[in-house]
């Protein structure tokens, strides 16, 4: 497997670049570029001082980090956020504070998001009067046997 060059920049000299924590993750993660914060149940779109270039073919999906996610309970509102290949500007993460009670506070510098890197392919949609049929047919949510027990 070869890596994928992703040309970057930042806002200013203090940004961190995307970095990985650990050999094999598919995350890398990204920062907030400003102090936070989160009252229950708030949302903000926070900025991270990131703007990146990806070649043609290619997506950068934005995922919570699942760290704050358990211990804080802050997680991303469109969950993943995406980032086209033609987008240029400052990649920003929508965070929502789902703790009922406490307010999370978060400092510039602080890992908010993962930024995950992946190729994309464009699809051909072709209208038809109906579609082939499947075994799964029209069933939607709970079409699998999922009970309200």
């Amino acid at each position: 497997m070869s890596d994928v060059e992703v040309l970057i920049s930042t806002t200013s000299p203090d940004v961190p670049v995307p970095s990985y924590a650990h050999p094999g993750d598919a995350g890398a993660d990204i920062t907030t570029r400003i102090d936070v914060e989160l009252a229950p149940g708030q949302r903000q779109t926070v900025p991270t001082g990131v703007c990146i270039a990806l070649p043609a073919g290619y997506v950068a999906l934005v995922h919570p980090r699942s760290g704050l996610a358990a211990k804080q309970g802050v997680t991303i509102v469109n969950a993943p956020g995406t980032v086209d290949a033609g987008y240029r500007g400052e990649i920003s993460v929508t965070l929502l504070n789902t703790d009922p009670e406490h307010t999370v506070r978060l400092a510039k510098g602080d890992r908010i998001a993962q930024l995950v890197i992946q190729r994309v392919e464009r699809a051909a949609f072709v209208t038809v009067e109906t579609l082939p049929g499947s075994h799964r047919g029209e069933g939607g949510f709970g079409s699998t046997g999922v009970s309200g027990a």
